[in-house]
């Protein structure tokens, strides 16, 4: 099991990956469809978008998570 200190890196790499995974297929398949060629088009347009949205998410994420908590009611 992976220690929870890594939890938030963790979360980042999951939420980055699936965020990218499900944006760049609704992308491809807009620009060029279902036809021949879909999967690896999509794959390739993935990784590159994970490899910038993971580090993105990390950087960007405690600042979203602050905002969010600017706008909620104090309990």
């Amino acid at each position: 099991m992976i220690p929870r200190k890594f939890e938030p890196v963790l979360f980042g790499l999951v939420l980055s990956g699936l965020m990218s995974l499900i944006v760049s297929a609704i992308s491809t398949a807009v620009a060029r469809g279902f036809g021949s060629g879909f999967f690896g088009l999509w794959i390739s347009s993935w990784l590159t978008a994970w490899v910038l949205a993971f580090p993105i998410v990390l950087l960007v994420g405690p600042m979203a998570r602050r905002m969010v908590q600017r706008v909620l009611k104090p309990e």
